[in-house]
């Protein structure tokens, strides 16, 4: 009586790659398997090219600190500035077409001193002029 359960027959050409290229099974710390997933993330590197390096087979481009930091600079100086722009910038629509357009040049902001001036904008809690 047959297994029910019969494995499967792989292709010759599923043979050759499993000859090619075995799976290699590791057990690491919690420590060694962190730094690893840290490489993957920040360096962009797979667990073959962690591998490799090891092996050195593979050279790891180490970054300066100094390229860290500007990374790091560049990624929250942007943050920052769409923050801000979502915080105080100031959309109007386009006569024209409609779209949005943010607030930007000093005629603008001119502009909108003098309608503000005009119209007797000012701090809630101030007495009015005499």
């Amino acid at each position: 009586m047959k297994n029910s359960k019969s494995k499967k027959r792989k292709s010759p050409s599923r043979q050759r790659y499993e000859v090619r290229n075995p799976v290699i099974s590791l057990r690491v710390t919690k420590e060694v398997k962190d730094r690893a997933q840290v490489a993957k993330e920040k360096e962009g590197m797979s667990h073959l090219d962690i591998y490799k390096t090891g092996l050195g087979i593979q050279e790891v481009k180490i970054r300066t600190e100094k390229e860290i930091w500007q990374e790091a600079h560049d990624d929250g100086y942007e943050e920052g500035i769409n923050r801000a722009m979502e915080a105080f910038g100031i959309p109007y629509p386009c006569s024209k077409c409609g779209k949005e357009i943010l607030v930007d040049t000093e005629e603008e902001k001119q502009a909108i001193r003098q309608y503000m001036l005009e119209r007797g904008w000012g701090h809630a809690d101030c007495p009015p002029k005499k």
